[in-house]
């Protein structure tokens, strides 16, 4: 199996082959690992979340440069604080302590050659999932250099159209790139596993957020998972939480929340093509509150 570096850096597909011990990468990540946040998050989908919380994990910087990003501190302006491998193995079991029903990794892709072996680190004290918390930009080699140690896959599937995800996140192999990463994902982990309460335990669930004026890419996204990935395999999380911010504004278009009918039409379209498995949004998401305080909570 190929080694996760990130000196020169191969961790993502953009493959930029920087040395991350002098600049940082596209993904404006320094070759420290940096952490914004480590707290019992209540706001993921319900068989996550749970009653007691997801153990969330917040990695600074990103491989994707989405304009609308709400989490922009951490993604674009780098804030975080810089961590080491025992440390980030201690969070772990901090999290677990304090009643995580899993370990939630957002945004891990640029430290993964140090994120694993924090998880090696705690084999044998570690009892709940792993969760992956992706964009869905990765290369299928890390989706398959995961496999023992992750349970849960929470992809985004952004995009359909190659020329939005390149205009809205700089990304214009995002359809392709995707596809691929999410269905070794469903390989990799089969049917979902829930405990006796619901709270999922191995699985995956695809995330589409509904962009405002692209109903019709959202059916495109729809259309291939519902031709594509095997039904009783994943479920489908469908949101409506897109709100204006960040770089947002550059794009007249995507500068304004989605309306009812916009989402409700993809809603509907999911279920006539049979894809009822999952989740959908309340419109009240769409706030800025629902975005945590990135204020270095148990680093």
């Amino acid at each position: 199996m190929e080694k996760l570096i990130s000196s020169p850096c191969n961790l993502c597909p953009r493959m930029c082959g920087v040395d991350r011990t002098l600049q940082s990468g596209f993904c404006q990540s320094s070759r420290r690992m940096k952490v914004a946040r480590a707290a019992l998050h209540f706001w993921e989908e319900p068989c996550i979340s749970g009653t007691r919380g997801s153990g969330t994990i917040f990695f600074s910087g990103c491989t994707l440069r989405c304009c609308y990003c709400q989490n922009y501190r951490i993604s674009s302006e780098g804030i975080g604080q810089e961590i080491s491998v025992p440390r980030l193995a201690e969070i772990c079991l901090e999290l677990q302590h304090k009643g995580a029903h899993n370990i939630n990794l957002v945004t891990a892709s640029q430290y993964l050659d140090q994120v694993l072996p924090a998880l090696d680190l705690i084999r044998g004290e570690l009892h709940i999932p792993v969760l992956y918390n992706s964009s869905g930009y990765e290369r299928i080699e890390v989706i398959r250099a995961l496999k023992g140690y992750v349970s849960i896959y929470l992809p985004d599937f952004k995009y359909a159209n190659n020329d939005l995800a390149r205009k809205y996140s700089h990304a214009k192999d995002y359809f392709e790139v995707a596809a691929a990463a999410i269905k070794e994902m469903i390989d990799q982990t089969g049917k979902p596993v829930f405990d006796e309460k619901g709270i999922m335990l191995k699985g995956v669930i695809i995330r589409h957020l509904v962009l405002p004026g692209a109903r019709k890419d959202s059916f495109a996204v729809l259309q291939w998972i519902s031709d594509n990935l095997p039904r009783d395999k994943f479920m489908l999380s469908l949101m409506s939480q897109y709100t204006p911010t960040y770089n947002s504004k550059e794009h007249k278009e995507i500068n304004r929340r989605i309306t009812t009918y916009e989402y409700e039409s993809v809603v509907q379209e999911a279920v006539r093509l049979g894809l009822d498995n999952g989740f959908m949004q309340e419109r009240s998401s769409a706030r800025e509150d629902y975005t945590p305080p990135f204020d270095l909570e148990g680093i």
